[in-house]
Protein backbone atom coordinates (compact mmCIF):
# COMPACT_ATOMS: atom_id res chain seq x y z
CA UNK A 1 0.00 0.00 0.00
CA UNK A 2 2.73 2.38 0.98
CA UNK A 3 4.57 1.52 -2.21
CA UNK A 4 1.51 2.14 -4.35
CA UNK A 5 1.01 5.54 -2.74
CA UNK A 6 4.61 6.44 -3.43
CA UNK A 7 4.32 5.26 -7.02
CA UNK A 8 1.08 7.16 -7.42
CA UNK A 9 2.63 10.33 -6.09
CA UNK A 10 5.59 9.93 -8.42
CA UNK A 11 3.30 9.38 -11.41
CA UNK A 12 1.37 12.51 -10.52
CA UNK A 13 4.60 14.51 -10.29
CA UNK A 14 5.77 13.16 -13.66
CA UNK A 15 2.49 14.07 -15.27
CA UNK A 16 2.53 17.59 -13.83
CA UNK A 17 5.31 18.59 -16.25
CA UNK A 18 3.74 16.88 -19.26
CA UNK A 19 0.90 18.45 -21.26
CA UNK A 20 -0.59 14.98 -21.59
CA UNK A 21 -1.02 14.97 -17.87
CA UNK A 22 -2.89 18.28 -17.77
CA UNK A 23 -6.57 18.63 -17.41
CA UNK A 24 -8.39 19.66 -20.60
CA UNK A 25 -8.76 23.22 -19.31
CA UNK A 26 -5.10 23.53 -18.36
CA UNK A 27 -4.06 22.00 -21.70
CA UNK A 28 -6.03 24.63 -23.57
CA UNK A 29 -4.29 27.39 -21.60
CA UNK A 30 -0.90 25.81 -22.32
CA UNK A 31 -1.66 25.61 -26.04
CA UNK A 32 -2.80 29.24 -26.11
CA UNK A 33 0.48 30.31 -24.49
CA UNK A 34 2.51 28.29 -27.00
CA UNK A 35 0.55 29.70 -29.95
CA UNK A 36 0.91 33.26 -28.65
CA UNK A 37 4.65 32.86 -28.20
CA UNK A 38 4.95 31.37 -31.67
CA UNK A 39 2.88 34.19 -33.14
CA UNK A 40 4.99 36.80 -31.38
CA UNK A 41 8.15 35.14 -32.68
CA UNK A 42 6.81 34.91 -36.20
CA UNK A 43 5.61 38.51 -36.06
CA UNK A 44 8.97 39.77 -34.89
CA UNK A 45 10.71 37.69 -37.56
CA UNK A 46 8.44 39.23 -40.23
CA UNK A 47 8.96 42.76 -38.86
CA UNK A 48 12.71 42.24 -38.82
CA UNK A 49 12.79 40.94 -42.40
CA UNK A 50 10.12 43.06 -44.07
CA UNK A 51 10.23 46.44 -42.28
CA UNK A 52 12.70 48.86 -40.74
CA UNK A 53 11.15 48.75 -37.24
CA UNK A 54 13.99 49.39 -34.83
CA UNK A 55 16.26 50.43 -37.69
CA UNK A 56 17.83 53.85 -38.37
CA UNK A 57 15.60 56.89 -39.02
CA UNK A 58 18.29 58.47 -41.24
CA UNK A 59 21.48 57.34 -42.92
CA UNK A 60 24.98 58.58 -43.73
CA UNK A 61 25.10 61.34 -41.11
CA UNK A 62 21.72 62.78 -42.03
CA UNK A 63 22.17 62.56 -45.80
CA UNK A 64 18.73 61.01 -46.26
CA UNK A 65 15.78 59.82 -44.22
CA UNK A 66 14.69 56.19 -44.02
CA UNK A 67 11.50 57.14 -45.88
CA UNK A 68 13.52 58.55 -48.79
CA UNK A 69 15.59 55.37 -48.95
CA UNK A 70 12.44 53.26 -48.96
CA UNK A 71 10.90 55.44 -51.68
CA UNK A 72 13.85 54.56 -53.88
CA UNK A 73 14.71 50.98 -52.91
CA UNK A 74 11.44 49.66 -51.48
CA UNK A 75 10.54 48.45 -47.98
CA UNK A 76 12.84 46.41 -45.78
CA UNK A 77 15.63 46.53 -43.23
CA UNK A 78 18.06 49.43 -43.72
CA UNK A 79 21.78 49.27 -43.02
CA UNK A 80 24.69 51.50 -43.99
CA UNK A 81 28.40 51.08 -44.68
CA UNK A 82 30.65 54.14 -44.72
CA UNK A 83 33.99 54.35 -46.47
CA UNK A 84 36.97 54.56 -44.11
CA UNK A 85 37.11 58.36 -44.15
CA UNK A 86 33.51 59.15 -45.03
CA UNK A 87 32.69 62.70 -44.02
CA UNK A 88 30.08 65.15 -45.29
CA UNK A 89 32.53 67.99 -44.58
CA UNK A 90 35.40 66.78 -46.78
CA UNK A 91 36.19 66.45 -50.50
CA UNK A 92 38.32 63.49 -51.52
CA UNK A 93 38.16 60.56 -53.89
CA UNK A 94 36.10 57.67 -52.54
CA UNK A 95 34.15 59.74 -50.01
CA UNK A 96 31.02 57.58 -50.07
CA UNK A 97 28.42 55.83 -47.96
CA UNK A 98 26.49 52.74 -49.11
CA UNK A 99 22.92 52.16 -47.95
CA UNK A 100 21.36 48.71 -48.33
CA UNK A 101 17.76 47.58 -47.96
CA UNK A 102 17.22 43.88 -47.29
CA UNK A 103 13.80 42.28 -47.56
CA UNK A 104 12.15 38.86 -47.81
CA UNK A 105 10.91 36.24 -45.37
CA UNK A 106 12.76 33.24 -46.75
CA UNK A 107 14.62 34.49 -49.83
CA UNK A 108 16.41 37.75 -49.08
CA UNK A 109 16.70 40.45 -51.72
CA UNK A 110 19.15 43.34 -51.45
CA UNK A 111 19.16 46.74 -53.09
CA UNK A 112 21.88 49.33 -52.56
CA UNK A 113 22.30 53.05 -53.18
CA UNK A 114 25.67 54.75 -52.94
CA UNK A 115 25.91 58.36 -51.80
CA UNK A 116 29.11 60.08 -52.92
CA UNK A 117 30.55 63.58 -52.53
CA UNK A 118 32.56 64.71 -55.55
CA UNK A 119 34.40 67.86 -56.53
CA UNK A 120 34.77 68.76 -60.19
CA UNK A 121 38.10 68.99 -61.95
CA UNK A 122 39.82 71.93 -63.58
CA UNK A 123 38.79 70.55 -66.97
CA UNK A 124 35.60 72.58 -66.77
CA UNK A 125 31.95 71.79 -66.11
CA UNK A 126 31.39 70.00 -69.43
CA UNK A 127 32.56 66.76 -67.80
CA UNK A 128 29.02 66.61 -66.41
CA UNK A 129 27.33 67.31 -69.74
CA UNK A 130 25.07 64.45 -70.77
CA UNK A 131 22.64 64.68 -73.70
CA UNK A 132 20.48 61.91 -72.23
CA UNK A 133 20.05 63.78 -68.92
CA UNK A 134 16.78 64.80 -67.34
CA UNK A 135 17.46 68.16 -65.71
CA UNK A 136 16.10 70.04 -62.71
CA UNK A 137 17.30 73.32 -61.12
CA UNK A 138 20.80 72.62 -59.85
CA UNK A 139 20.94 68.97 -60.81
CA UNK A 140 20.76 66.17 -63.33
CA UNK A 141 19.59 62.57 -63.61
CA UNK A 142 21.06 60.07 -66.07
CA UNK A 143 20.96 56.26 -66.15
CA UNK A 144 24.41 56.36 -64.52
CA UNK A 145 23.82 58.80 -61.65
CA UNK A 146 21.76 61.60 -60.16
CA UNK A 147 23.53 64.64 -58.77
CA UNK A 148 22.82 68.03 -57.22
CA UNK A 149 25.24 70.88 -56.59
CA UNK A 150 25.49 72.49 -53.19
CA UNK A 151 23.46 75.68 -52.55
CA UNK A 152 24.84 79.09 -53.42
CA UNK A 153 27.26 80.21 -50.73
CA UNK A 154 28.95 76.78 -50.56
CA UNK A 155 32.10 75.76 -52.39
CA UNK A 156 31.61 75.69 -56.16
CA UNK A 157 31.96 72.48 -58.09
CA UNK A 158 31.02 70.19 -55.18
CA UNK A 159 28.09 67.91 -55.89
CA UNK A 160 26.17 65.19 -54.07
CA UNK A 161 25.80 62.08 -56.22
CA UNK A 162 23.43 59.12 -55.99
CA UNK A 163 24.24 55.78 -57.65
CA UNK A 164 21.99 52.71 -57.55
CA UNK A 165 22.42 49.05 -58.49
CA UNK A 166 19.52 49.20 -60.93
CA UNK A 167 20.28 52.45 -62.71
CA UNK A 168 17.26 52.59 -65.01
CA UNK A 169 14.12 54.32 -63.77
CA UNK A 170 13.25 55.86 -60.41
CA UNK A 171 14.49 59.19 -61.77
CA UNK A 172 12.32 61.39 -59.55
CA UNK A 173 13.24 59.46 -56.40
CA UNK A 174 16.96 59.61 -57.23
CA UNK A 175 16.73 63.35 -57.89
CA UNK A 176 15.01 64.01 -54.55
CA UNK A 177 17.60 61.90 -52.74
CA UNK A 178 20.45 63.83 -54.39
CA UNK A 179 18.91 67.15 -53.30
CA UNK A 180 18.44 65.89 -49.73
CA UNK A 181 22.06 64.76 -49.70
CA UNK A 182 23.29 68.14 -51.01
CA UNK A 183 21.32 69.96 -48.30
CA UNK A 184 22.77 67.68 -45.62
CA UNK A 185 26.30 68.39 -46.86
CA UNK A 186 25.62 72.15 -46.84
CA UNK A 187 24.20 71.97 -43.31
CA UNK A 188 27.21 70.04 -42.03
CA UNK A 189 29.53 72.60 -43.63
CA UNK A 190 27.46 75.54 -42.36
CA UNK A 191 27.31 77.05 -45.82
CA UNK A 192 24.61 78.01 -48.29
CA UNK A 193 22.13 80.85 -48.15
CA UNK A 194 19.11 78.60 -48.52
CA UNK A 195 18.13 74.96 -48.77
CA UNK A 196 17.65 73.46 -52.20
CA UNK A 197 14.01 72.74 -52.98
CA UNK A 198 13.08 69.18 -53.86
CA UNK A 199 12.46 69.06 -57.62
CA UNK A 200 8.79 69.05 -58.56
CA UNK A 201 9.48 67.72 -62.04
CA UNK A 202 12.29 66.71 -64.38
CA UNK A 203 12.79 67.72 -67.97
CA UNK A 204 12.02 65.15 -70.63
CA UNK A 205 14.86 63.06 -71.98
CA UNK A 206 16.09 64.35 -75.34
CA UNK A 207 15.51 62.04 -78.29
CA UNK A 208 18.14 61.01 -80.79
CA UNK A 209 17.49 62.65 -84.18
CA UNK A 210 19.17 63.36 -87.48
CA UNK A 211 21.09 66.65 -87.29
CA UNK A 212 19.69 69.71 -89.00
CA UNK A 213 22.96 71.13 -90.34
CA UNK A 214 21.40 74.57 -90.83
CA UNK A 215 20.18 74.74 -87.21
CA UNK A 216 22.51 72.37 -85.43
CA UNK A 217 21.51 71.19 -81.94
CA UNK A 218 18.24 73.10 -82.34
CA UNK A 219 20.06 76.46 -82.23
CA UNK A 220 18.63 78.81 -84.90
CA UNK A 221 21.29 79.83 -87.39
CA UNK A 222 23.99 77.57 -85.95
CA UNK A 223 25.43 76.16 -89.19
CA UNK A 224 29.17 75.51 -89.00
CA UNK A 225 30.79 74.20 -92.18
CA UNK A 226 31.43 70.45 -92.16
CA UNK A 227 34.55 68.86 -93.55
CA UNK A 228 33.62 68.23 -97.19
CA UNK A 229 35.59 64.98 -97.08
CA UNK A 230 32.93 63.48 -94.79
CA UNK A 231 29.92 62.92 -97.08
CA UNK A 232 26.63 62.46 -95.26
CA UNK A 233 25.75 59.69 -97.71
CA UNK A 234 28.53 57.52 -96.29
CA UNK A 235 28.52 58.59 -92.63
CA UNK A 236 25.41 58.42 -90.48
CA UNK A 237 25.32 61.19 -87.89
CA UNK A 238 22.95 61.37 -84.93
CA UNK A 239 22.39 64.17 -82.44
CA UNK A 240 20.88 64.21 -78.96
CA UNK A 241 20.07 67.40 -77.04
CA UNK A 242 18.80 68.02 -73.52
CA UNK A 243 15.35 69.61 -73.40
CA UNK A 244 16.24 72.12 -70.65
CA UNK A 245 19.19 74.43 -69.91
CA UNK A 246 19.55 74.40 -66.12
CA UNK A 247 22.12 73.47 -64.95
CA UNK A 248 23.83 72.14 -68.13
CA UNK A 249 22.40 72.22 -71.64
CA UNK A 250 24.18 69.65 -73.75
CA UNK A 251 24.26 68.52 -77.37
CA UNK A 252 26.27 65.55 -78.64
CA UNK A 253 26.78 64.59 -82.27
CA UNK A 254 27.98 61.05 -82.91
CA UNK A 255 28.63 58.90 -85.95
CA UNK A 256 28.75 55.16 -86.39
CA UNK A 257 30.93 55.00 -89.48
CA UNK A 258 34.21 56.73 -88.69
CA UNK A 259 36.79 57.28 -85.98
CA UNK A 260 35.65 60.77 -85.08
CA UNK A 261 35.18 61.38 -81.36
CA UNK A 262 31.73 62.67 -80.30
CA UNK A 263 31.29 66.39 -80.93
CA UNK A 264 30.08 68.00 -77.70
CA UNK A 265 28.54 71.41 -77.18
CA UNK A 266 27.55 72.46 -73.67
CA UNK A 267 26.27 75.56 -71.90
CA UNK A 268 26.56 75.59 -68.12
CA UNK A 269 24.01 78.04 -66.77
CA UNK A 270 24.52 77.21 -63.07
CA UNK A 271 27.80 78.73 -61.78
CA UNK A 272 27.74 76.44 -58.72
CA UNK A 273 28.50 73.55 -61.06
CA UNK A 274 31.92 74.89 -62.10
CA UNK A 275 35.21 74.71 -60.25
CA UNK A 276 37.02 76.97 -62.71
CA UNK A 277 36.48 80.73 -62.79
CA UNK A 278 37.33 83.69 -64.94
CA UNK A 279 41.00 84.59 -64.69
CA UNK A 280 41.66 88.04 -63.32
CA UNK A 281 44.32 90.27 -64.92
CA UNK A 282 44.66 87.79 -67.79
CA UNK A 283 43.67 88.67 -71.34
CA UNK A 284 44.67 85.37 -72.92
CA UNK A 285 42.04 83.34 -74.71
CA UNK A 286 39.64 86.26 -75.08
CA UNK A 287 36.82 85.87 -77.62
CA UNK A 288 34.59 88.92 -77.46
CA UNK A 289 33.33 89.11 -73.89
CA UNK A 290 34.25 85.46 -73.25
CA UNK A 291 37.49 84.20 -71.74
CA UNK A 292 38.95 80.72 -72.11
CA UNK A 293 39.27 79.12 -68.64
CA UNK A 294 39.69 75.41 -69.38
CA UNK A 295 40.35 73.21 -72.42
CA UNK A 296 37.47 73.91 -74.79
CA UNK A 297 35.59 76.04 -72.25
CA UNK A 298 35.02 79.79 -72.13
CA UNK A 299 33.13 81.85 -69.55
CA UNK A 300 31.08 84.99 -70.13
CA UNK A 301 28.81 87.08 -67.98
CA UNK A 302 25.16 86.68 -68.93
CA UNK A 303 22.56 88.75 -67.10
CA UNK A 304 24.84 89.15 -64.11
CA UNK A 305 26.05 85.59 -63.68
CA UNK A 306 28.84 83.50 -65.15
CA UNK A 307 27.86 81.09 -67.91
CA UNK A 308 30.25 78.52 -69.38
CA UNK A 309 30.34 77.58 -73.08
CA UNK A 310 32.13 74.36 -74.07
CA UNK A 311 33.11 73.05 -77.50
CA UNK A 312 35.08 69.81 -77.54
CA UNK A 313 35.52 66.59 -79.48
CA UNK A 314 34.62 65.99 -83.11
CA UNK A 315 38.17 65.07 -84.06
CA UNK A 316 40.09 62.13 -85.45
CA UNK A 317 43.42 62.33 -83.57
CA UNK A 318 45.08 59.81 -85.88
CA UNK A 319 44.67 61.85 -89.05
CA UNK A 320 44.18 65.26 -87.36
CA UNK A 321 40.89 65.81 -89.09
CA UNK A 322 37.83 67.57 -87.69
CA UNK A 323 34.11 67.33 -88.29
CA UNK A 324 34.19 71.14 -88.34
CA UNK A 325 37.65 72.19 -89.59
CA UNK A 326 37.26 75.90 -88.77
CA UNK A 327 37.53 75.52 -85.00
CA UNK A 328 37.81 79.25 -84.26
CA UNK A 329 34.76 79.95 -86.41
CA UNK A 330 32.93 77.06 -84.70
CA UNK A 331 33.53 78.59 -81.26
CA UNK A 332 32.46 82.04 -82.36
CA UNK A 333 29.29 80.71 -83.99
CA UNK A 334 28.44 78.72 -80.87
CA UNK A 335 28.97 81.68 -78.55
CA UNK A 336 26.63 83.74 -80.74
CA UNK A 337 23.88 81.14 -81.29
CA UNK A 338 24.11 79.56 -77.83
CA UNK A 339 24.20 82.90 -76.03
CA UNK A 340 21.16 84.12 -77.92
CA UNK A 341 19.27 80.91 -77.12
CA UNK A 342 19.65 81.45 -73.36
CA UNK A 343 18.90 85.18 -73.48
CA UNK A 344 22.48 86.34 -72.98
CA UNK A 345 23.61 89.77 -74.03
CA UNK A 346 25.71 89.71 -77.25
CA UNK A 347 29.08 88.13 -76.54
CA UNK A 348 30.79 89.07 -79.82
Amino acid sequence: MESEKRNGSADELDGAGDPRGLTPGALRVWLVVVICLASIGAGWFALNRLTNVGGPDSVCDGAASADQVHDLLGSGRISEHKSTRYSVTENYSGNSCDVTVRSGLFETTEKTVQLTIRRGTDEGPAELAAPNARLFPGGSVTPEAAWAVLPEGCEKGVRAEVHTDDEEGHDEERARLAVSFANAVAKARACGDRKLAAPKSLSAKGAETDPDWANLCGLPGFAPAKDPRIPSTLVTFRQQVTTASDPIWSCTITDGSSSLSPQIFAITTEPQTATVARRTHDNTGIVGRAQRVAPGTLVATCRGKEVYFTVTGGSDPTFRTWLFPDQDGLVRQFLTAGGKAIGCEPIL
